[in-house]
This record gives C-alpha cells, structure tokens and sequence, in this order.
C-alpha cells in the first residue's frame, strides 16, 4: 500500500524553519518570500492535521508533534541530497571537502594525501584550513580535524592524536649552547611563541620544574607553523606538538633536545555529523586517517582519561 507523502517544497520549508527558528531566515536562506514559507508549513500542517510550531508574535517555536517530525525530515532530506549527489557524479572522481587547521594541514596532512591517494585514486580531496568553527549546517564540508572535543549535539567525533608538546630548535643553536644541554638552559634561550596556542609555554615550565615567569618572554607569532619556521631559522626555540615536528626532525631541520614534554588536555579529533549518511570517499578517509594516526588515540587513551578541553579551539 502506497504511503502518502506530503510535497517536497512544504518539507523544505518546514526543515529551514525548524532548523533557524525562524520563518524570515528559512525565506533568506531558500530564496523565497517569508509569507511563501508561511504558507508552505501551513499546508503541512493541514496535510498532516497536526500543528508543528507555536507561532508566538514574531517568534515561533515547535510543538511536541513538531519536535518528533523535524529529525526525520532532515535525515530524509540529508539522505536525498547525498544520494542525488553521488548519482550526478557517475563516472566522476569522488569529492570529499575537510577543514583543517592550517599548522596542522600543511605539517601533517598535506605530506600524508600522497600515500592517501595511491590507495584511493579515485577520491578527490579538497582540502580549506581555518581556525574558526565549523558549521557543518551552513558550510560544505564532510568533515574537520579540529583541537579538544567540540561540545556540539549531533557530531561524530573520533579521536587521532593526543598534544604532546616538545621544545625543537635548529642544529646550529643547539651547537651554539654546547650540543647537549640541561633542561635549565631553557631558562636563557630566547622562546618562540604561537598565538594560537597561548599558554602552552607556562605549562611546558611548570611541568620541567622550572620557574614559569620565564615562560612570557620571546618572540611572538600568530601560528604554530610560523613559530616552527622561526626555529628553524635559528631565532629561538619552539614548543612543537610533537606529530607536526615530527617531519622537521626527520630531516634534521629541528632538534628536540630534551626528554621532558608535556601533553595539556585535549587532542586532534576527527569530527563530522552523525545525521549525514556519510559517502565512500569520506569512509575510506576515514579508515585511513584511524590507520594512520589510530595508534597514539590508543597509547593516550590506555594511558588515562583526557582531562576536559580548552574552551576555544586552538591550533
């Protein structure tokens, strides 16, 4: 027996509506008048014989009816786009869009893509960095790798790797303080600081046993990979998260000098939203990126449980 369906425009701007709490931001965002929209949630009401919002002045809220209605017209919705999508693109590479911090991108993930890709040749990666949140409502991204554990309802979050902090300089300021200093040198080197991650100088001291009034002074730049091209320009030394420097010290570029580091709370996570059906692409992604950075999510985690993150997302 054939179920009914109500028409496809009163579900969009039924879906709009619930998601914005707002009939004039549901018009803005479908390009439609206000009163169209209006119109549209009435005639599913009356098809549905139900009210789905209490309209309060110029203000609106939904109803019980409304509230059990709305998560199964986005995933429908959400599950229609996808699968439109994946069908327009037959025979076409598979596109998968991640944000990223930039620090993280260009040090980590951008020298990883090519053994990504010789595994899935056939994905297309499209790859933005930002530090600012994401909005996976408003902006077109399968995925982000961001800093500590976003607290946003209806996101997927796995974890990559934990942030372990160690001081890196070039070889040649390392030979210009003897080539094996104590960790007490730190005392007198000059420092290198990221914008993006203020604080993390004073937790290094305090966790070496040094005095932390120290910590403040040096150089100042707005990101980690600007204070790691600092170091290795010899200006000073740089609290390098141990996975992003990790390609500096195999080259030799920078030297990690001292066995003490330090790991703050949070970590990198993967995040993505549970709502979506998530594609292949972004799939085989994500079996990658576990495979690759799965290992330290588990020393970290057997270790013991992450204290609660930064408020602010940091790089």
């Amino acid at each position: 027996m054939k179920l009914p369906l109500p028409p496809m425009k009163s579900l969009g701007a039924f879906e709009a509506a619930a998601r914005l709490m707002s009939f004039t931001a549901a018009a803005d965002e479908l390009c439609v008048t206000q009163v169209a929209v209006s119109r549209q949630v009435r005639g599913l009401e009356d098809f549905l014989g139900v009210e789905l919002f209490d309209r309060r002045g110029q203000s609106i809220a939904l109803t019980k009816a409304g509230s059990r209605y709305y998560p199964a017209v986005r995933r429908a919705l959400n599950d229609l786009a996808f699968a439109t999508s994946q069908l327009s693109r037959r025979g076409q590479p598979q596109v998968l869009s991640i944000l990223a911090y930039n620090t993280f991108a260009q040090c980590w993930l951008i020298p990883m893509l090519p053994a990504f890709h010789e595994q899935h040749p056939s994905v297309e990666i499209r790859l933005s960095a930002s530090s600012a949140l994401v909005d996976f409502n408003h902006q077109d991204f399968d995925a982000a790798i961001r800093f500590g554990v976003p607290d946003i309802p209806g996101i997927e979050v796995d974890m990559l790797a934990p942030i372990e902090l160690v001081p890196v300089m070039s070889p040649d300021l390392l030979a210009q303080v003897g080539g094996t200093p104590d960790v007490s040198a730190m005392l007198e080197l000059p420092l290198l600081h990221s914008l993006a991650r203020p604080g993390d100088w004073e937790g290094w001291f305090r966790h070496a046993g040094l005095a932390s009034d120290h910590a403040g002074r040096g150089h100042k730049f707005e990101s980690s990979l600007m204070a790691y091209e600092a170091a290795i320009r010899g200006l000073g030394v740089a609290l390098g998260v141990r996975i992003l420097v990790e390609g500096y010290l195999a080259s030799g570029q920078l030297v990690a000098p001292f066995d003490t580091s330090y790991r703050p709370a949070g970590g990198y996570f993967l995040v993505h939203p549970k709502d979506r059906a998530p594609t292949a692409a972004f799939r085989a992604f994500r079996r990658w990126l576990l495979a690759e950075l799965g290992a330290r999510a588990d020393d970290v985690m057997d270790e013991a449980p992450l204290p609660p993150p930064p408020a602010t997302p940091t790089k």
